[in-house]
């Protein structure tokens, strides 16, 4: 329960730092954000884990093959 709580923080963080102007503010958030994430991530169940880095691995898999097929037509 308190890894939701921690990534829905982090999650929370970004979304205020996306909006904040100030650039100085921005990248506090940003790292105060990626800190809560991290966190939360290590605090989640394994089962958690394993599906999101499934998904991240296949998400970079598709955008690498992407990239990949655009670079071969720009023949």
């Amino acid at each position: 329960m308190s890894s939701l709580v921690l990534l829905l923080i982090g999650l929370g963080i970004f979304f205020l730092a996306l909006r904040t102007k100030d650039e100085i503010h921005h990248i506090a958030a940003m790292l105060a954000g990626t800190i809560s994430l991290v966190w939360g991530f290590a605090l989640a169940p394994l089962s958690f884990q394993l599906l999101f880095e499934i998904i991240s691995v296949l998400a970079a898999f598709f955008v690498c093959m992407r990239c990949l097929g655009c670079g071969l037509n720009q023949d």
